[in-house]
């Protein structure tokens, strides 16, 4: 499918993809007007989010792989920066290990190296958390009107203890012709110590941001911006 876009600026072409449940309109905003005068900022809104409306989540991050390809083939665009938060991160990956011919840097933010050891616990903690914002009136609400689509059921995705695709995760190997950039928030111990696994691979790099969690473009927007600008000049 192709996806809905927000795009910005002229110049090479970098790729904002979204966290889970915001859109290319909402995320990344910061970034987006920074760089839009030194590059094209492109931020789409994946399967079923925003105005790209898909009734069909099997294969989720297979398919939003396969959408982001066919978005960027529509537009003729051949040579792209990815850079991508949470559940964009992973698709950023996902698509990196398939389609590397297309992209010319990744940045991940947001993402786990490896399976936690309290992972049952963590995605138990996860569901009940989802839980109490379904039942939240202000919020479900304000989702109704971000997403034509039905957004629960991206909620419901993740309700499978063996969601993450962490065999995806687990190293950048598959793409070592790919300049990577792993930034984490020092607030989340479980990125952090993936920045330690991350750095040992060819051709990646990590940084780690103080005062930010799991979102770190969102916590720190202009620190996260001045490294990723930082890690673009230098490619």
């Amino acid at each position: 499918m192709i996806l809905h876009t927000n795009t910005k600026g002229e110049g090479e072409i970098i790729i904002f993809l979204h966290s889970g449940l915001q859109t290319g309109d909402e995320d990344f905003t910061d970034q987006a007007e920074y760089l839009k005068d030194m590059y094209k900022v492109v931020r789409p809104d994946l399967r079923g989010h925003g105005k790209s409306y898909c009734s069909d989540f099997t294969n989720y991050f297979e398919e939003c792989a396969k959408d982001l390809k066919e978005t960027l083939d529509h537009f003729g665009y051949t040579s792209v920066h990815i850079a991508g938060a949470s559940i964009g991160a992973l698709i950023g990956i996902l698509f990196s290990k398939t389609y590397p011919e297309y992209v010319k840097s990744l940045t991940v933010s947001g993402i786990l190296a490896e399976k936690p050891h309290n992972w049952q616990e963590l995605h138990h903690q996860e569901v009940a958390a989802q839980r109490e914002m379904l039942r939240d009136e202000k919020m479900t609400q304000y989702f109704n009107q971000l997403h034509d689509s039905n957004w629960r059921e991206l909620i419901y995705l993740a309700r499978d203890v063996g969601w993450y695709p962490f065999i995806h995760t687990e190293n950048f190997d598959a793409i070592k012709s790919v300049p990577v950039l792993y930034i984490a928030g020092e607030g989340n111990v479980a990125e952090v110590e993936g920045a330690a696994k991350y750095a040992q691979g060819e051709n990646v790099h990590v940084s780690i941001l103080p005062f930010a969690g799991h979102l770190v473009h969102h916590d720190q927007p202009e620190l996260y911006t001045t490294v990723v600008e930082k890690f673009l000049s230098r490619l």
